[in-house]
């Protein structure tokens, strides 16, 4: 302490410090993954780390998915590049960045099996562009998956649980597939020899957005998609429950109590 939680927000820009020419105070912009601190009314931020935010999309939705978004652009468009034919499997379909990975491959012509862990989630990944649904409570994801893809596995796992699924997404995967595990709800899956990639020659990787917006060019690119792909239709964001900042506690202890789906936005 002190702590000031937080690292992504939107709002408008007040006061520009010496030799910033690229953004005018008024502009509406946005900002993920750094620094810490967007649980504030004002914050200082480096000009290279904002991304200015088009009219047409509202600073809740915004403030929303840019984390998430911009994940999702990484992971679908430059980890792995999915394109018309691919089949692909997302743990946690239902799930903030799930859910936009399934509407966004689904309209890059991809087949979208998803796993979830209750009826409601199915529906919604349904509603999201998933062609398969697994509730992974009632039967086993894996030998479900073997069984929609008559044997073949998929191309690319988009795994976010981590150590639940981790075995059970690489048994998913074609030769040469790519399992691509960037976060661990359920924790840090187990160590493992690489010698069990070696029987379909499989690919792993780790990424994090950081690494994967680390030049301006690559920034302004990925939420540009985002946006553009929000103003389009093809993602719709849920912005399901806003609290006045004042009660951020209250909003982490729904959280925790799992009483929110979608995602939850604090006004200043």
């Amino acid at each position: 302490m002190p702590f000031t939680p937080g690292m992504e927000a939107v709002g408008e820009v007040i006061a520009l410090g010496p030799g910033v020419t690229d953004r005018k105070v008024g502009e509406v912009v946005g900002y993920a993954s750094g620094p810490m601190g967007s649980y504030t009314e004002e914050q200082i931020l480096p000009a290279n780390k904002v991304v200015p935010v088009p009219p047409s999309i509202s600073p809740s939705i915004a403030a929303s998915v840019m984390l998430k978004g911009m994940t999702a652009q990484y992971l679908l468009r430059r980890c792995f590049k999915v394109e018309p034919g691919h089949t692909i499997l997302v743990q946690a379909a239902a799930g903030g960045v799930g859910s936009l990975l399934c509407q966004w491959a689904n309209s890059l012509g991809a087949t979208v099996i998803g796993t979830v862990s209750t009826k409601e989630k199915a529906a919604q990944a349904k509603d999201d562009g998933c062609h398969h649904v697994i509730i992974y409570k009632e039967e086993d994801f894996a030998a479900r998956v073997n069984e929609i893809t008559s044997g073949n596995g998929v191309d690319v796992v988009y795994d976010s649980v981590g150590k639940d699924t981790f075995q059970g997404s690489l048994a998913c995967l074609k030769t040469r597939g790519y399992m691509v595990c960037f976060g661990q709800s359920s924790g840090t899956p187990d160590p493992f020899p690489l010698s069990v990639l070696a029987p379909k020659s499989l690919f792993l990787t780790r990424p994090s957005l950081m690494q994967y917006t680390a030049t301006r060019g690559e920034l302004l690119e990925t939420a540009g998609e985002v946006f553009a792909n929000i103003a389009s239709g093809v993602l719709r964001v849920r912005v399901n429950h806003t609290y006045p900042l004042s009660q951020a506690a209250q909003a982490h202890a729904d959280l925790e109590s799992r009483k929110t789906s979608g995602s939850v936005v604090l006004l200043p």
